[in-house]
């Protein structure tokens, strides 16, 4: 095998392992610091501001470092503008209902029949996508979109007669999905407002984040709960909520890398793949005993995510072709036009004497 072809699949299996282990620590973190019986903490909001706190910080110290270190780190400018940060809100209300109950999600259900509950974001894409952009979707995505829906539905009939299924984890699992889909949406919508920078928009995002959760987090009656909590100077707790925190920031850079050195279509199936592994990880730690026909729904889930990844790509695919073709077209008829006029130098002087 060639030297550069071996460095680049290296690079790649490099980039792709980074991404699986951050994001699968990040879950199984969340999931200790969310409900466990060791800290048996009930504060799910508490825990997504703390980790909003870590990404404002963190981009404040690359900001830092790129100022005194250019060549080390290119981090954009973030210098707090209240025009920006307005502007930011809608989607930052958006966004906090996102984290909110996709943490409040796992904190009900468990990591096993967490990708299930969270499996409708596809669905509610192709929903949102119609309703406030107003476009289509082809048939093949839909059939995806069908076996998705088959998955979801046998997983949660399994879960219940399983005996472990959590109604109140599965909505949230459900308005998450939703949440996902049209953050998604109004990130296209705000990110030129930053200059299409992503970091930039991710720390405005946060900022808001932090005014929202404070009365939030006073509402759901959490302070209450932190005053009561026996490791709230713990430093296996703080030391926890921190690597959260962390994982949590660079999980749009490891995201981000990983798109970078192979493909959105490629990251979107490596997500999938992803998925499947947390899930086995899952079980296993846990010693779980589960269906055939759970597996079953999981495996349909799975198969419809990244079918409609696959049937996506394909269709951007045949469209940029069919815009290539059609401006080639366009240049070939100019250019034919151009060819057939005959400027005659001596028109002008023909009545002339």
């Amino acid at each position: 095998m060639d030297d550069s072809l071996l460095n680049k699949f290296t690079k790649i299996a490099g980039v792709v392992s980074i991404y699986w282990c951050v994001s699968i620590s990040l879950v199984f973190i969340n999931k200790y610091l969310l409900k466990s019986e060791e800290l048996n903490l009930d504060a799910p909001l508490f825990v997504t501001f703390f980790q909003c706190v870590c990404t404002v910080i963190l981009s404040v110290f690359c900001r830092l470092v790129t100022l005194k270190c250019p060549k080390l780190l290119n981090f954009p400018d973030i210098t707090f503008d209240k025009h920006k940060a307005k502007a930011t809100f809608p989607l930052s209300l958006v966004f906090v209902s996102m984290i909110a109950f996709n943490n409040m999600c796992l904190q009900e259900v468990g990591i096993a029949f967490y990708t299930i509950a969270r499996s409708l974001v596809t669905i509610f894409s192709i929903v949102f996508t119609f309703l406030i952009l107003g476009k289509k979707t082809s048939a093949a995505a839909v059939l995806c979109c069908t076996i998705i829906i088959t998955g979801f539905c046998l997983g949660v009939d399994q879960e219940g007669d399983l005996g472990s299924l959590s109604v109140k984890g599965t909505v949230y699992g459900v308005v998450a999905s939703a949440m996902v889909a049209l953050n998604a949406i109004y990130i296209k919508k705000v990110l030129p407002v930053h200059n299409d920078n992503i970091w930039c928009l991710t720390y405005y995002n946060n900022i808001n984040a932090l005014a929202i959760f404070v009365p939030l987090i006073v509402l759901n009656g959490e302070v209450a709960e932190l005053a009561t909590f026996p490791y709230l100077t713990s430093s296996k707790f703080w030391g926890a909520m921190l690597v959260s925190g962390f994982f949590g920031f660079i999980m749009g850079f490891v995201a981000g890398l990983q798109v970078k050195h192979t493909s959105p279509v490629t990251h979107n199936i490596s997500g999938v793949a992803k998925a499947c592994c947390q899930t086995v990880i899952a079980v296993l730690y846990w010693s779980q005993v589960k269906t055939a026909l759970w597996w079953c729904s999981t495996m349909l889930v799975l198969m419809g995510t990244g079918g409609y990844s696959l049937v996506k790509s394909w269709e951007m695919k045949k469209l940029h072709e069919q815009q290539k073709q059609q401006a080639q077209l366009t240049h070939q008829i100019n250019q034919q036009m151009q060819n057939n006029v005959v400027v005659n130098p001596n028109s002008k002087q023909g009545g002339q004497v």
